[in-house]
């Protein structure tokens, strides 16, 4: 029996490793204090359902940074994909299109630049894989307090609270033409979504379910690709690390905005202008764990 109990949880953790994909992402800039995860979900021209914006072959629209501090709360913010930065080699354009011309180093060096902050992981998840992992843990309840009946997305929406299952969840994630905030609403959902999946995940529970387990596993791991140093072992870091996050000690939100309709000129478009003057301190206390825990960011003027 002791054996058998020993051998389990080892032999999960072996396929486990064995199933994660990897990719090329980090700078191999120098460290900064804390660990620092970048996490984007990934799209494709062929996945369905996208709105279309121009942009050829795969994008991002969900882009996340969590830092864990040496000492006080972890920060789970998001990054509006139309944020206005300077792109490494390219210029100042909206921040997804990092990972459009460059995939995954570019969009890490554009973040770096952004926030300061060095990544140490890398995660990236198709967003038909929200979908399974949604469903491996059972579904999840989600709340919104407006109807919606969004064609793009595939959203339909009666105000208020709804369990539901990975294909609403994916829809719900993705809306964004209905909602008047944009994709700082959007945003807000994404961190709902991951707030839900993570409260379902509960290791106290898991471990009389070895079924569960091994649904769960496998749909993260086709899911998920992470930078060629992660393994199984950090994925359950990046998993314990978003719970705190999205706890009552952690901090989540969106960095200082200034516009939301910030339009620079040379066919770049309406893009979203993080506050120059107020965002570099908000990344130094990210940084260094001194910001106090809570929401942060949303809307200019919130």
């Amino acid at each position: 029996m002791l054996v058998a109990l020993l051998a389990w949880p080892i032999g999960l953790a072996v396929w486990a490793n064995g199933k994660v994909q990897h990719t090329p992402a980090l700078s191999g800039a120098a460290n900064t204090p804390g660990t620092t995860y970048l996490l984007t979900g990934s799209d494709s021209r062929g996945d369905g359902g996208i709105e279309e914006d121009g942009t050829e072959g795969s994008r991002t629209d969900t882009i996340l940074l969590l830092h864990v501090p040496d000492s006080g709360p972890t920060a789970l913010i998001s990054l509006p994909r139309d944020t206005y930065a300077e792109i490494p080699g390219n210029g100042a354009a909206k921040l997804n299109a990092a990972f459009s011309w460059g995939q995954a180093p570019l969009l890490v060096q554009t973040v770096e630049g952004l926030t300061g902050l060095t990544v140490d992981h890398y995660a990236e998840i198709g967003m038909a894989g929200v979908e399974q992992i949604v469903d491996a843990v059972g579904g999840v309840n989600l709340c919104h307090d407006a109807d919606v009946n969004d064609a793009d997305s595939g959203m339909v929406w009666t105000a208020g609270c709804h369990d539901v299952d990975g294909t609403q969840a994916l829809a719900f994630a993705r809306m964004r033409k209905a909602d008047p905030t944009g994709d700082v609403g959007r945003a807000e959902r994404q961190r709902q979504l991951i707030g839900a999946v993570m409260s379902k995940v509960k290791p106290s529970q898991l471990v009389f379910r070895p079924g569960q387990q091994v649904a769960l596993i496998d749909a993260g791991t086709h899911a998920l690709t992470v930078d060629d140093g992660s393994g199984i072992l950090d994925m359950a870091k990046l998993a314990l690390a978003f719970r705190a996050a999205n706890g009552e000690d952690g901090i989540t939100g969106t960095p200082p905005i200034s516009s939301i309709d910030y339009r620079p000129g040379g066919n770049v478009g309406s893009t979203v202008l993080l506050d120059p003057d107020l965002a570099p301190a908000f990344w130094a206390a990210i940084r260094d764990g001194s910001l106090p825990a809570g929401p942060v960011g949303g809307m200019p003027g919130a």
